[in-house]
């Protein structure tokens, strides 16, 4: 074997080796160079075979067509593979929620394409963690997550800042955010941080997060980029950026660096700026937020932020003391700190939450001092680097007081610039992350691979491990998904006559059932439509699992076996207590071994929460499943129809996209994500509805078996559609 093989996901912003357009937007900001200095980095390690980073592929003539190419070289040995899903435009991070299984679906296949799998996999940011954590259930692969910016503290200080709850779900999609956060937690053999703070804080208030498994490993500065002002250099370019908006150039400057974002507290800094004669006499503010060409085409958040500033600027008179330039290259964003050291003058950054803070790094390592918030990863910079001041950035007075001090003492800004300078160069370089974060990676992710299930693949070949309890079934070409429990509950009898008369037409074509009764009840019940016979059963919700053949029915011990890994089904009965009356249990025919089922007592959407809250405050490797929007199944964490049904198109090495699944209910809707093919009948649920921009599903105008017959002529999924 030879070095390791490392897998990134960062499937949001826009990412490519080159060029980057950082602050372009909320989504293309730091976590986009962390992402690709720590790539670079694994790459030059000679433990290191193969470094490659799974990003999105766009097309769309508002983005560069450098987006659009599905492979990238970074570095000898790195590489960026860029992934359709979803629609082909550019969508901001909050929009990709409903496609991320399909990448999910894409990725698996690519990877059992390829002679061999990652050692790891790491995701970065909670859509990626939930991709990453699908991944490691189908496949073994060990996960390591960052979650870069945490949706519990942006929620917190979002609500701190007077928004409505309700207002910050819908705009920020924070309910599937932080439920792919704990869910990454939940499946992760390392989580990488930047800070302490961030671990003992922010992590902690996640009910899945297991300190022991988090390490705290600073980025780094890349130092050939970084540097202090070299003698006789002038950066003469960046004097030339900034000389249209300055009165007197040559004046310290105040800097800032950052996205044009409400979190980064800009508007804060310029009313600072503009209520201090000590600063508006003595220095220039300069703010670099980001490229912008036609401010029409930011997003409502961006447009915020700058017509704050501009509305600032104008109330404080601030012309020939501010710059804000429309554009800069990357390559110009060194020479803009060395250019600001040069005049003697401070960097702020007045973020309200600061996760880490790279610029301060960077900053720092260009000879820069700075004036930082007293929030996250600030804290151990500057503790580490002695370079400057932290602050209470809510109290507009301690940071005019911080920016005057800094700019006033020539002694102690010359100690400040060389702290920091000394310090980057010591604690904070690539090549000591990238060392670092080897060892935790190798150490927490061997015993993880050894853990891997034991079901196999790799396609044109036999599965490998296989539970010698589980026969493999003949595998099918084509599979039709029937919802027994919705659609086929009480089918009018004509268009059922047709359904089974086209079914046993096409002798070819396997049959599935899901439902979420037991596999008696599902059998009996299925045997009165008289439909041909079923290959494939997945009941009890998706905990149980039973091939077919004119022999016998098997069930997949192998599957229980691995859901069952981390279930506590009385530990889960005692904490759904502590939520009668407003639920009541299921009778004991209806419960299962993996499966604990309840009555609502009335229909509540809100119950969902409240549910995966109880569960992780108990820290129980348990989900909860709403049908119907009465009946509640409480699983296991890896349980659940979809995953059932990938897992047997993994054992008989079939296509996803050769699945057509039928749903109609509340709670089926995980059912017709990814890239099988879908039918949904006219009389279905609502809520099924946000499903209607998904290319595979089919929505049709008809009810019940009429619209299942209606989808498998769409789709030309039968024998006489594709021969006619």
């Amino acid at each position: 074997m030879g070095g390791h093989y490392v897998l990134h996901l960062h499937l949001h912003g826009l990412f490519r080796s080159h060029d980057l357009e950082l602050g372009r937007d909320a989504d293309t900001g730091g976590q986009t160079t962390y992402v690709l200095e720590l790539v670079r980095a694994l790459a030059n390690r000679p433990e290191v075979e193969r470094v490659e980073v799974v990003t999105r592929l766009i097309r769309d003539r508002r983005v560069s067509a450098s987006y659009a190419r599905p492979s990238e070289p970074i570095c000898p040995g790195a590489t960026i593979e860029r992934l359709p899903f979803g629609p082909a435009r550019y969508l901001r991070k909050e929009l990709l929620w409903p496609y991320l299984d399909e990448l999910v679906d894409r990725l698996t296949e690519r990877l059992l394409a390829q002679p061999r799998l990652p050692d790891w996999i790491h995701a970065h940011y909670a859509d990626a963690g939930y991709v990453g954590a699908l991944l490691r259930r189908r496949l073994g692969i060990p996960l390591v997550f960052t979650g870069h910016s945490l949706g519990r503290e942006k929620r917190r200080r979002l609500l701190a800042s007077g928004l409505e709850a309700t207002q910050i779900d819908s705009q920020y999609a924070m309910a599937q955010r932080i439920d792919a956060e704990e869910l990454a937690l939940a499946h992760a053999s390392l989580l990488v941080t930047s800070t302490a703070q961030e671990r003992d804080s922010q992590y902690a208030r996640y009910g899945r997060f297991h300190p022991e498994l988090a390490q705290v490993i600073p980025p780094g500065v890349d130092s050939r980029q970084f540097h202090p002002p070299q003698a006789g250099g002038q950066e003469q370019a960046i004097a030339e950026l900034m000389a249209p908006f300055l009165r007197d150039p040559g004046k310290p400057p105040v800097l800032a660096i950052c996205r044009a974002d409400h979190r980064k507290n800009i508007p804060a800094l310029v009313e600072v700026f503009g209520r201090s004669e000590n600063l508006r006499l003595n220095a220039n503010l300069v703010l670099v937020l980001g490229c912008r060409d036609d401010p029409r085409q930011l997003d409502k958040a961006q447009r915020e932020v700058f017509q704050q500033v501009f509305e600032l600027v104008d109330r404080f008179d601030l012309y020939g003391r501010i710059a804000y330039p429309k554009q800069h290259q990357r390559q110009q964003i060194p020479e803009i700190y060395r250019w600001a050291s040069r005049l003697g003058g401070v960097f702020v950054n007045p973020a309200l939450t600061e996760p880490f803070g790279l610029t301060l790094l960077e900053a720092a390592a260009s000879g820069l001092p700075v004036v930082a918030t007293d929030d996250g990863g600030p804290r151990d910079i500057l503790a580490r680097c002695g370079n400057g001041i932290l602050v209470d950035v809510s109290d507009l007075d301690a940071l005019q007081t911080a920016i005057e001090e800094v700019l006033a003492q020539p002694e102690p800004w010359r100690r400040w610039r060389d702290n920091g300078i000394e310090a980057v160069s010591r604690h904070f370089s690539w090549d000591a992350h990238g060392s670092h974060y080897l060892g935790a990676a190798r150490q927490a992710c061997l015993h993880a691979a050894r853990q891997r299930p034991a079901l196999w693949f790799r396609h044109g070949s036999e599965p490998v491990g296989l539970s010698t309890a589980v026969r493999r079934a003949p595998a099918p070409q084509r599979l039709l998904v029937l919802d027994l429990d919705a659609s086929l509950a009480a089918p009018d009898p004509i268009s059922l006559a047709e359904l089974r008369r086209r079914l046993k037409a096409d002798t070819d074509l396997a049959i599935g059932v899901v439902s979420g009764r037991g596999f008696k009840a599902a059998r009996q019940r299925y045997g009165e439509l008289h439909l041909p016979d079923p290959c494939l059963w997945i009941t009890q919700s998706g905990t149980e699992i039973h091939t077919s053949t004119p022999e016998a029915d098997q069930p997949d011990l192998h599957w229980q076996a691995q859901i069952g890994s981390h279930w506590d089904r009385a530990a889960v009965e005692a904490a759904m207590a502590e939520l009668e009356p407003r639920l009541q249990r299921q009778p004991e025919g209806d419960q299962g071994a993996y499966k604990v089922s309840y009555v609502l007592t009335e229909p509540d959407q809100g119950i969902l929460p409240v549910v995966r809250q109880t569960l992780r405050s108990h820290r129980l490797m348990a989900r909860p499943h709403l049908f119907h929007h009465y009946y509640l199944d409480v699983l296991p964490l890896t349980a659940s129809k979809t995953e059932a049904l990938r897992y047997v198109a993994l054992r008989w090495q079939l296509p996803i996209e050769a699945i057509l699944v039928e749903a109609s209910q509340q709670g089926d809707g995980e059912l017709l994500r990814g890239l099988s093919l879908g039918v949904v009948p006219e009389d279905h649920d609502p809520v099924l509805e946000g499903l209607r921009s998904h290319r595979r599903v089919y929505f049709s105008s008809r009810p019940q078996a009429w619209g299942l017959l209606d989808g498998l002529e769409h789709h030309r999924f039968l024998r006489r559609s594709l021969t006619a």
